[in-house]
């Protein structure tokens, strides 16, 4: 038991702030997905962004977490995001002095 209790205290040490999460269905096959949208978060976050997990859930989950504040859920929207409303809600939380350039501009 010590080695687990060991191992979990390594591992939260690892983690880099600030931490994006996003779950997904696994059963849904929505991997791909997220992977993308971690993807493009790291991209346009490169110096902001800590780490971006991807957690595998089960019954249809789709969340986006930045600082365990939920910024995305699927079942709450009824769909997913397009990539520059997740960006946007994203900054907002972790950079929010940041320019997202051409996304910005795009609003109303």
């Amino acid at each position: 038991m010590a080695g687990n209790a060991q191992t979990a205290e390594t591992l939260m040490s690892r983690q880099k702030e600030p931490r994006v999460e996003i779950e997904y269905c696994t059963q849904c096959r929505w991997l791909l997905r997220a992977a993308w949208m971690a993807q493009e978060l790291l991209m346009t976050f490169e110096t902001e962004i800590g780490e971006v997990a991807l957690i595998p859930g089960t019954g249809g989950i789709f969340e986006v977490r930045a600082q365990n504040n939920m910024i995305w859920s699927r079942s709450q929207e009824g769909r997913f995001p397009e990539i520059t409303e997740l960006k946007r809600r994203v900054r907002d939380i972790i950079a929010p002095e940041k320019d997202l350039g051409h996304i910005d501009r795009s609003i109303g």
